[in-house]
């Protein structure tokens, strides 16, 4: 009982500060701001700026909505403690919920971790296979799932840009947006080379092999943001989407790859109706891409974080994941390790994810 009734008072203080952090009276007072502004005629006759406006009202209202929410669940286990005293059955419920608002608390409080422009907002995502042939594929498949199943264990929207299927087996490449709160400043974690090693299924002698597929995050910017792109610079090349089809692919015959030749960057769509309409996703994805390398280099942290420059080989990785001799998966970067592969791979990443983001707010 005492134990539950400092856990109570811990975690009053814990959303006490995050209330003060986000400053919940002003986003009360944003929110109604932005519903007002959407209320009135002609909101809609700019859609761009509209959406922008919705998605804003969306995640302040949300925002305002879990706060209170914690803080009725934390005056509800309170009140439920002091009727314990008389009936103990009610305490494993009691703990239980203190052991949500902890789980939830904890989820916002890494909000504190983030700094910069572009991390509240939305994700591009693009995996790529390295050295390794058609185990590096099979790896990067692996991979594009892990993350899809990460975004869905967060409640997460994830759109697919392109998901080109290798001939043998897994992916070529494949690009997603992630749409969620803070998806793009979470997913800088992930931004690198990751090395897969295990008992190869597509070796007939069984050997043990190495594998790499590069992940490239970049934040999904507006159009007001100036990135140069010069048409000369371009590669433009149309081709026929092809692959498992289902969820991942539409066949289409006028998918489009644009390469910028100065930096090496792909950007593909072939989900979209016309040539036309993935052209102009392509040229969006490029420009987010673009503009997070030149964001990268004002910071001079290339080298460190971007997993576009990155070699996709042997020494460069962030991540190890071992199948084989022994089950480990490690983050290079922090020393964070768990031998529960199976769950990390099924896209429980968090404590990968917030343990980079603490190191780099300590570094």
């Amino acid at each position: 009982m005492a134990e539950l009734k400092y856990k109570t008072s811990e975690l009053e203080g814990r959303l006490a500060e995050l209330e003060a952090f986000f400053d919940v009276e002003g986003l009360r007072a944003e929110a109604e701001e932005l519903g007002e502004e959407m209320s009135r005629p002609g909101f809609w006759d700019d859609p761009e700026e509209a959406r922008a406006v919705s998605a804003r009202f969306s995640r302040v209202q949300g925002r305002v909505e879990l706060l209170d929410g914690l803080k009725a669940s934390l005056s509800d286990s309170g009140e439920l403690l002091e009727l314990a005293e008389e009936d103990g059955e009610l305490l494993p419920e009691v703990r239980e919920e203190l052991r949500r608002v902890e789980r939830v608390l904890e989820e916002q409080e890494v909000a504190r971790l983030f700094a910069g422009e572009y991390d509240e907002g939305d994700a591009i995502l693009t995996i790529n296979p390295g050295a390794g042939g058609v185990d590096s594929q099979d790896w990067a498949e692996m991979l594009a799932r892990m993350y899809q199943r990460w975004a869905e264990r967060r409640g997460f929207g994830l759109e697919v840009i392109e998901y080109t299927v290798g001939e043998e087996a897994g992916i070529k490449s494949a690009t997603f947006t992630v749409s969620g709160e803070y998806a793009f400043g979470l997913l800088s974690a992930e931004r690198g080379v990751h090395r897969l090693v295990r008992i190869s299924p597509f070796d007939a002698g069984a050997r043990r092999h190495t594998s790499f597929a590069s992940v490239a995050v970049a934040p999904v910017v507006g159009e007001a943001v100036e990135v140069e792109i010069e048409e000369k610079d371009l590669k433009v090349d149309t081709y026929r989407a092809s692959g498992a089809g289902g969820q991942h692919v539409n066949k289409t015959d006028s998918a489009v790859r644009i390469t910028h030749l100065p930096t090496g960057i792909v950007a593909q769509c072939q989900n979209e109706r016309s040539q036309h309409q993935n052209r102009e996703v392509a040229m969006r994805v490029l420009r987010a891409r673009l503009f997070e390398l030149e964001r990268e280099k004002r910071e001079q942290e290339i080298a460190a974080q971007s997993g576009e420059k990155a070699d996709i080989e042997w020494g460069s990785q962030i991540r190890s994941y071992v199948l084989h001799p022994y089950k480990l998966v490690k983050d290079h970067r922090t020393g964070e390790e768990t031998a529960n592969v199976d769950r990390v791979l099924d896209g429980d990443l968090d404590a990968f994810v917030y343990a980079y983001l603490k190191n780099r707010t300590v570094a």
